[in-house]
């Protein structure tokens, strides 16, 4: 490890990485538990594939922003230590696959020379923050959204209180009222709104919480129709802390913020965030507007070139993948990447285009592609020749012909079927078959390889699903079709409807008997959606019914796409997020680690850091001793309830003042050096009296057997 430890200028960021090291090797030598060891490993970015021996690593980048240098150095690593592939998530960050545990602290330590992070890429944390791409240079917006994203990164990145979460969070800004980033199926989603108080303009936003896909979707309720801008920090803080204390733990397919705001309701969930504002460390947090700059080409180069192959086809590309900019005289211009996938050598040659026609300022779009900005008119076609070369200047950016896709059974535990050469198939039945459709942006189709959703297909016009079903002794790899998803705009959103299951082989034909449909019979001028209302979930049901008529099933479809043996189901453990052991020895080491934490903030003078790395220690270790009486629990708030029951009433560990009065100061009082200071002593003492306790139990033990 000395190779990177004195090229890493960010402490914190050498010592994370150092810290990993450590924990692999840890769990080498069979240290560390392997359910503990995937929490850590998770909140660092690394998951594990269906491959064996080998690692996802996601690579961070909040609301998509990446330059020409960070790309050449992710395409570098890539090749380094993986595959020479570089996939685009949905949720605008960078995965990479195939990678050795053994490596990523290294790899990790060159990728943050070019400030590209892993930390809490995965797990139970605040994911990436995701916006609308077009943020900046989008004509219908009120503002630029980009710095807000950038503020909510930096602030809760390494934050003590959503690092052990019960399940990720999940947010997004979208630029306008739109959309485009989804904030309706996110935890926490903002929209940006303005209003005029005394002849002065005030930013804020809608705020929405409480949405998510997955196997259960819900859609987001409204919190605040305005928020001001200052505040949202605060109130995303709170709401991280509420989470962590009264999130369902035991049962992580309950776990999302979703169930908890449905099980006690938004004005249970809002009194509860207004009840931890005097903890806060900031009750307003001013966001610098400034903090995302784009340095726009300056010159006036002569772009000569040859002219476009077919005209008709250059066209059609500027129609459908770029627009005019906010800023006169410059346009925005969309790559399409079919499946997010891109090889390194067109990661550098794109990195190249970008220098030569464009800002350095390119954004990950949310279907999985790329947004370069600031492009002159007249370089346009240089631009598209250049993309074309590449194979990067299909037309049909985010239209019908644009399918968003998980990557699936190709690496992912939790996939049922494929999701990624399906998705070719049906790329090109409509480029073949339906060209026209290329300007169509009203449908999208989103393919996910199970139904947690990472492809986002419940949230689509036509979504699909990977599944199976059995026929007699075989299994057949299926997809489950679902209509009438989509944006309706404002936070507001709608979900598809489970129509029918076939096999996916049988996805072409399910496709075609959809478009042709919907091309006979809607109006002219007619949404999809309008269209799938009108006639409602049984008329689609009854119209595709053949194609899941498994009498007529042959031998083809028992063979999944892209396979050439029989289909098996494969599922493994999915790693969506950490699952941490519940073991009393591993609990009181946790407690001590804390506070060990808590110590180095005291000294640091991070007051808020220390009090929640304290309070950590009270709850891991209170949890020690509740798991010794075998009470198991599935909140922090019923724990610090069970072991005031168990513990205190009975007299049997004697607290002062109690344990739930003595913990639940945390955001009683403001956090300052005197209250921090005295909430980590009665934490220290708590802990080496539990240590003490535990000891005499198993010495007891021990004398009786």
């Amino acid at each position: 490890m000395q190779s990177f430890r004195t090229e890493l200028e960010n402490p914190l960021v050498e010592k994370d990485i150092i810290d990993l090291e450590k924990k692999i090797r840890e769990f080498r030598e069979g240290k560390i538990h392997e359910e503990k060891f995937r929490s850590l490993r998770l909140a660092r970015g690394v998951y594990g594939q269906r491959q064996q021996g080998v690692q996802m690593i996601r690579i961070k980048l909040p609301f998509g922003r990446i330059t020409a240098k960070q790309l050449l150095r992710i395409a570098d690593i890539s090749d380094e230590y993986s595959n020479g592939n570089l996939h685009l998530t949905t949720r605008q960050d960078i995965q990479i696959h195939h990678v050795s545990l053994d490596r990523t602290p290294d790899l990790w330590a060159k990728l943050e020379q070019d400030d590209i992070t892993l930390r809490e890429a995965c797990g139970n944390t605040v994911r990436n923050i995701t916006a609308s791409a077009e943020a900046g240079i989008d004509p219908k917006e009120l503002f630029d959204v980009s710095p807000y994203a950038y503020a909510l990164f930096r602030y809760f990145l390494r934050k003590p209180f959503c690092q052990e979460l019960g399940r990720k969070i999940k947010i997004a800004f979208s630029n306008t009222e739109a959309d485009t980033a989804f904030t309706y199926i996110h935890d926490v989603g903002f929209i940006p709104k303005v209003k005029t108080e005394n002849g002065v303009e005030i930013r804020g936003f809608k705020v929405v919480v409480a949405g998510g896909l997955g196997a259960q979707p819900f859609l987001a309720q409204t919190a605040f129709e305005f928020l001001h801008e200052d505040k949202i920090i605060p109130f995303v803080e709170a709401a991280l802390r509420v989470f962590d204390r009264h999130g369902e733990r035991a049962n992580r397919h309950k776990a999302r913020l979703k169930y908890l705001v449905a099980k006690i309701g938004l004005p249970e969930f809002l009194k509860l965030i207004a009840e931890e504002e005097k903890a806060l460390l900031n009750q307003e947090v001013v966001i610098n507007r400034n903090a995302v700059q784009t340095t726009i080409p300056q010159g006036q180069t002569v772009y000569t070139t040859f002219r476009p192959a077919d005209e008709n086809v250059y066209s059609a590309w500027l129609k459908t993948n770029t627009f005019q900019q906010k800023q006169e005289g410059y346009y925005g211009v969309y790559i399409k990447v079919q499946l997010g996938n891109i090889s390194t050598d067109n990661a550098r040659a794109l990195a190249k285009i970008v220098n030569l026609y464009a800002a350095d300022d390119i954004r990950i779009t949310v279907n999985q592609g790329f947004l370069l900005r600031h492009v002159a008119p007249q370089a346009l076609l240089a631009l598209y020749n250049e993309l074309k070369s590449i194979g990067l200047a299909d037309t049909g950016f985010d239209s019908v012909a644009d399918i968003t896709a998980c990557p699936g059974t190709d690496t992912c535990n939790l996939a049922i079927s494929n999701s990624t050469h399906i998705s070719v198939e049906l790329e090109n039945v409509i480029y073949k078959e339906y060209p026209e459709l290329i300007y169509n942006h009203d449908i999208k189709i989103k393919i996910s390889g199970c139904m947690n959703s990472c492809g986002q297909h419940g949230l689509a016009q036509i979504g699909f699903h990977g599944s199976s079903f059995k026929v007699g002794n075989n299994v057949v790899p299926a997809l489950q079709l679902l209509l009438g998803g989509g944006t309706l705009g404002d936070g507001a959103g709608r979900t598809g409807d489970k129509i029918i299951k076939v096999a996916s082989k049988r996805g072409p034909d399910l496709l075609r008997s959809i478009l042709n449909d919907f091309a006979q019979h809607a109006v002219e001028g007619e949404y999809f959606n309008s269209y799938y209302d009108k006639k409602g979930k049984d008329y689609f049901y009854q119209l595709l019914k053949p194609l899941g008529d498994n009498s007529t099933l042959t031998g083809n479809d028992f063979i999944d796409w892209g396979q050439d043996e029989k289909f098996q189901t494969a599922i493994g453990v999915g790693e969506c997020a950490g699952v941490v052991i519940d073991l009393v020895a591993t609990l009181l080491l946790e407690a001590e680690e804390k506070l060990a934490w808590s110590a180095e903030a005291l000294a640091n003078q991070a007051w808020g850091d220390s009090l929640y790395y304290s309070y950590a220690a009270f709850i891991h270790s209170a949890k020690a001793l509740l798991l010794d009486k075998q009470v198991h629990v599935n909140t922090q708030h019923s724990l610090i309830n069970d072991f005031e029951k168990h513990y205190i009433e009975t007299g049997i560990f004697p607290l002062k003042d109690g344990f739930k009065e003595t913990v639940l100061q945390i955001n009683k009082q403001e956090p300052d050096q005197d209250f921090a200071e005295s909430y980590f002593n009665k934490a220290s003492h708590f802990v080496k009296e539990v240590s003490t306790y535990r000891e005499k139990i198993l010495k007891e033990v021990g004398e009786s057997v």
